[in-house]
C-alpha cells in the first residue's frame, strides 16, 4: 500500500511572541457538530514546565485554519498530554496529567520556574496532582469540573458500544506511577470502576519493560484492540493486546514494530473500514509515521512517512482524523528549526489506492 501527502505541513498551535511558546502532545478528533478539535499542552517554556496548560483549538474549514488555543485544564501544576474523545450526541472529554513540584524543580535551574513553584502550596499540589479529566455536554463549548482519573491516557479514553467510557491507561494516582496497563469503566453518571489489567511485557531476556501510553479502539466484533508504548534499554516500540470480554481479560501483548520502531500509538478507523495507527520514530531522522490494517489489526502495513523532522527527537504523539473528502489529517508536535520551540503541526494525506 502507498499513501500520498497532500499540500504542505501547517501550523495548528504556536505562540511565537511569548516566552511561553512550547506546545506538545496533541490529539485530534472530529466533533459531533462537524468541527475538528485539537487538544495539546501549551503555553509552556519547555518539555517540563509548571506553566503548561491543556488547551483546545477548533477548525471549521477541515483543518485549514484553527482558533487560537484556549485552556481547558489549567491547574497550578504541569498540565500535559492532552487527550480528547467525542462521544454520544454531544459529549466531549479532555484528559491530562501533571508532575510534582519536586520533579519540576529537578528538571531545570531556571529561577523564573523556581520562583513560580515557590508560590504553589502543599494544599494545591495535594488537590491537583495526578491524572485528570473534564467533560463537556455541548460539543466542547463549556466544560464541567476537573475530576481525578486513576490512569494516564495521552490520547484519551474509548467509547464502548453501550455508551460507557473505558479508561485504558497507565496507573498514576497522586504520586504513584506503575509500569502496567489497567482498564477502568465509567458508566453514564457513575464512578470509575476497575475492570481488568493487561499483563506485563518482558523482552527475550526475561527483563520487564515499561508499558505505558496506550490507545484503544473497538473492533467490528465488539472486541477492544489496544496498542501501547513499550520501552527498555533495548527498544522503544509498540506492542498490541486484545480483549474479547469488555476489558476484563487480555491477550498476551505482542510486538508489532521493530525494537526501535517508534511509539506511542493513536488508533483511528477510516470510513473505508481500515484501521490507522499513528506513531513517531524518535531515531534519526525523526519521523512521524502511520501504519494501516485491512484485517482489524491482525496485520499491519507499517512505516508510511507523514513528516520527516531531522531536527530533534522531541516530537511526535501524532493522531489522525478523517476529512469530509475521505482524506486524512495527522496532527503532531515538533521543533521545526534549530533554536525554535516545539509547536503543533499537521499534514493532510490520503491512501494511494
Amino acid at each position: 500500500m502507498k499513501i500520498k501527502l497532500l499540500g504542505q505541513v501547517r501550523t495548528v498551535m504556536s505562540n511565537p511572541d511569548s516566552k511561553h511558546n512550547y506546545f506538545g502532545w496533541p490529539t485530534a478528533v472530529r466533533l459531533q457538530n462537524g468541527k475538528i478539535a485539537v487538544v495539546a499542552s501549551g503555553f509552556r517554556l519547555g518539555h517540563v514546565c509548571p506553566f503548561g496548560k491543556t488547551v483546545i483549538s477548533y477548525s471549521e474549514d477541515e483543518g485549514e485554519t484553527f482558533t487560537y488555543p484556549a485552556p481547558v485544564i489549567d491547574t497550578p501544576l504541569d498540565d500535559r498530554d492532552g487527550g480528547i474523545l467525542a462521544y454520544g450526541k454531544s459529549g466531549v472529554i479532555v484528559t491530562s496529567f501533571n508532575n510534582t513540584r519536586e520533579f519540576q524543580r529537578k528538571s531545570t535551574d531556571n529561577p523564573y520556574v523556581h520562583a513560580y513553584l515557590d508560590t504553589v502550596t502543599d494544599e494545591e499540589e495535594e488537590k491537583y496532582l495526578g491524572a485528570s479529566y473534564r467533560i463537556s455536554t455541548d460539543c466542547g463549548v463549556t466544560f464541567g469540573e476537573i475530576k481525578k482519573c486513576p490512569v494516564t491516557i495521552p490520547h484519551g479514553p474509548l467509547e464502548m458500544p453501550d455508551g460507557s467510557l473505558m479508561f485504558i491507561g497507565r496507573p498514576y494516582n497522586h504520586r504513584e506511577v506503575k509500569d502496567c496497563i489497567k482498564a477502568y469503566r465509567l458508566p453514564d453518571n457513575g464512578e470509575l470502576e476497575l475492570v481488568g489489567e493487561i499483563e506485563d511485557v518482558f523482552n527475550d531476556k526475561g527483563e520487564k519493560a515499561t508499558s505505558c501510553e496506550p490507545h484503544s479502539i473497538v473492533l467490528k466484533d465488539g472486541s477492544i484492540l489496544t496498542q501501547m508504548r513499550v520501552q527498555l534499554a533495548g527498544y522503544f516500540t509498540i506492542f498490541q493486546s486484545e480483549s474479547h470480554d469488555g476489558g476484563r481479560t487480555w491477550s498476551k501483548p505482542k510486538q508489532i514494530l521493530s525494537d526501535f520502531g517508534g511509539a506511542p500509538p493513536h488508533l483511528f478507523r477510516h470510513s473505508s473500514g481500515r484501521l490507522v495507527s499513528s506513531y513517531c520514530l524518535r531515531e534519526k531522522p525523526y519521523i512521524v509515521r502511520v501504519m494501516i490494517s485491512d484485517d482489524e489489526g491482525k496485520t499491519w502495513d507499517i512505516d508510511h512517512d507523514i513528516y520527516v523532522n531531522a531536527v530533534s527527537p522531541d516530537m511526535g504523539y501524532p493522531s489522525t482524523v478523517e476529512l469530509k473528502d475521505n482524506s486524512l489529517l495527522t496532527v503532531f508536535y515538533a521543533i521545526p528549526k534549530e533554536g525554535e520551540k516545539a509547536i503543533i503541526m499537521s499534514q493532510k494525506w490520503k491512501f494511494g489506492d
